[in-house]
């Protein structure tokens, strides 16, 4: 009971210094705050209830560019190893049979085949990764972002078991060791723990749009609210056909492509 009682005043005098410094910067924008405090996103879409989303034109991302990894990954100080086993990756690009496995590719045009589809984490609506952490070092936010608290990872990696997208990576060395131009905007990681996209939510309290989205010069990604009928993103998924990652697994995913 203490506890909880503890945890709801942290809460709410967090979302007071927020708003109170938000007003103070005009950096944020009331209705962008307001969408970041409010409830957790439930399955049916709820008037005033937010759910972050992103939708990936594939058609229109070239396959040789590179521009909203880099600027994820400068934005955030992801480190560049070059050994598989210790390389960190938020957003990355790979082949339609590695991103849709379980998707069919009989009469897959070879155009389809050879494009190279960009991967980040999916912010389940369902996550199993927020139910296997033990120490809830990976949690879901009140507006569907699956987030992870550092400082409260153990590096257990059972979060990493539990997704089936494989899109969490591990610390196995120090990462500030491998950041050659390192950014303000956000802090540097430790060894031995978990680390993953982030839907940029450091950025949406700024008012500001994901890394990634920014960065793009073919407009490939739309990002917003998902249950927001009025949105741009949900207006293009309902003028589109679009996949989800393994959809069958029933973790919801709140990324979606159009292929």
């Amino acid at each position: 009971m203490m506890n909880q009682q503890r945890r709801e005043f942290i809460k709410k005098t967090a979302f007071g210094v927020l708003a109170g410094l938000g007003a103070a910067s005009g950096l944020v924008p009331a209705f962008s705050l307001e969408k970041t405090v409010l409830p957790v996103w439930d399955e049916n879409p709820v008037a005033g209830k937010i759910r972050w989303g992103m939708l990936i034109d594939t058609r229109k991302c070239k396959k040789d560019c590179q521009l909203c990894v880099s600027a994820c990954h400068h934005e955030h100080n992801v480190p560049h190893f070059t050994t598989r086993k210790d390389e960190i990756k938020w957003i990355w690009k790979n082949s339609y049979k590695n991103v849709f496995p379980t998707a069919t590719d009989q009469f897959v045009t070879s155009e389809v085949l050879n494009r190279s589809f960009l991967v980040l984490c999916n912010h389940c609506a369902d996550a199993p990764c927020t139910r296997a952490c033990p120490t809830e070092a990976t949690f879901k936010r009140w507006d569907g972002i699956v987030a992870m608290d550092y400082h409260r990872c153990i590096g257990c990696r059972f979060c990493m078991a539990a997704c089936p997208y494989g899109s969490r990576s591990f610390n196995w060395q120090d990462p500030r060791t491998a950041i050659h131009d390192p950014s303000l905007a956000y802090p540097t990681r430790e060894q031995g723990v978990v680390e993953k996209c982030n839907f940029c939510s450091d950025r949406l309290i700024k008012g500001l749009q994901p890394a990634c989205l920014e960065a793009c010069p073919e407009q490939v990604l739309t990002f917003g609210d998902l249950n927001d009928p009025q949105s741009d993103i949900r207006m293009l998924l309902e003028t589109n056909v679009t996949m989800q990652r393994k959809p069958e697994l029933g973790t919801k995913p709140s990324v979606f492509y159009i292929i």
